[in-house]
């Protein structure tokens, strides 16, 4: 069994039914992509971030976002320190590998946006001074629906940061049943082991840079993004930014699955997951009840599979 096939093993003792999500969340860890998780409260997405940090051996750190968290209570602040008579720096909670950003859409917008140097540059600034993040960082988020009572939307620059929005659903019957059985005194509720060290995720990091993208793919790439541009029903298409989020997903979506080149399916795999949350609808096609998921299968549909 591979390291990434350990892992998944690892994170599936908590989390039932969701191979799919477990996969594409491991491909984006791997491409050191961040994740935005959108679903409805108790599904299970503060427990898939602690189930990765726990068999990959992460440090984690977790924040509950509230309208009262402070941009100071993420990236740290400076405070006087009597004995040397300097003002001395105490970190804050985004120094570690993995950092859950709970309900983040919960925090007003100043909070929201300190994550944003942190996200894309793997350090924060205080005070004119440049601290550099662990490495692997990785951010998980999670938010309610748009809508849900005491939410903020997130903004487009820091929307556009994460490499991948993806949803858990609800669990089916069968999953469900399992989920309460192991709760019950006569279950087994099983503990996750740590599989994986800090050094072989870095490890998995380089090795996914190395996979081969051929030319024809590289095309079939850029035609599908540049797809999101022309579409009559997207008013704002997918950035170049996207292209190498969508680039770096197809990559660790075929290195997780054991392969050192990608194949076109690996692009669509991963396609909604990368581009649905970066683009946005004209206003008619939202009065005419039109999806992002719908308009996206259509693209996948026209343009052109390359052969392998």
């Amino acid at each position: 069994m591979n390291k990434s096939e350990a892992i998944i093993q690892e994170v599936k003792k908590k989390i039932y039914g969701k191979d799919t999500v477990i996969r594409t969340v491991l491909a984006a860890m791997i491409a050191g992509g961040h994740v935005l998780i959108e679903d409805v409260p108790g599904v299970g997405k503060t427990t898939l971030a602690l189930s990765f940090s726990k068999a990959m051996g992460l440090n984690y750190g977790r924040v509950q976002f509230t309208p009262d968290v402070l941009p100071s209570d993420i990236t740290g602040f400076s405070i006087y320190d009597k004995e040397t008579g300097t003002m001395k720096y105490q970190p804050g909670n985004v120094f570690h590998n993995l950092f859950l950003a709970d309900e983040l859409n919960r925090a007003s917008s100043r909070t929201q946006s300190a994550l944003l140097e942190a996200m894309e540059e793997g350090q924060v600034t205080v005070d004119d001074k440049t601290y550099l993040l662990p490495t692997p960082f990785i951010t998980f988020a999670t938010q309610n629906p748009s809508g849900a009572a005491g939410t903020s939307l997130l903004p487009d620059s820091q929307l556009d940061r994460f490499t991948i929005r993806i949803s858990m659903g609800y669990p089916s019957l069968k999953s469900e049943m399992a989920m309460i059985h192991s709760r019950q005194a006569d279950g087994i509720d099983r503990e996750i082991e740590q599989v994986c060290t800090v050094e072989e995720m870095c490890q998995m990091q380089a090795e996914c840079k190395n996979v081969h993208v051929a030319d024809s793919m590289l095309e079939y790439i850029v035609k599908l993004v540049a797809a999101t541009r022309e579409n009559s029903s997207i008013e704002r298409g997918a950035s170049p930014r996207a292209t190498l989020a969508l680039t770096d997903m197809a990559k660790a979506h075929a290195y997780v699955k054991g392969q050192d080149y990608i194949t076109p399916d690996d692009v669509k795999i991963v396609f909604e997951h990368v581009i649905a949350h970066r683009i946005l609808l004209t206003s008619e096609a939202d009065i005419q009840g039109v999806k992002v998921s719908d308009v996206l299968e259509e693209i996948v549909k026209t343009v052109a599979t390359p052969k392998v």
